[in-house]
């Protein structure tokens, strides 16, 4: 597999990684191997906007906490 989807795959597992709770998440390279890198930046970029919707989210459930 080349460097560079290697890397996108790691990524993903970074990203995976950093939500409470799912810290052993390891993406099997083979059944990513027939993806291309369009592919995996993709997930990449869902991942992400998933984020950040979510703290999009609770930032306004936790404003309603804010003292003025």
């Amino acid at each position: 597999m080349e460097t560079t989807k290697y890397q996108l795959i790691k990524d993903i597992e970074k990203l995976l990684n950093s939500y409470e709770g799912l810290k052993d998440s390891a993406i099997n390279a083979n059944v990513l191997d027939c993806m291309d890198e369009a592919s995996l930046k993709a997930i990449i970029s869902d991942l992400l906007n998933q984020k950040e919707n979510t703290l999009a989210s609770n930032i306004d459930y936790l404003e309603q906490f804010k003292k003025y």
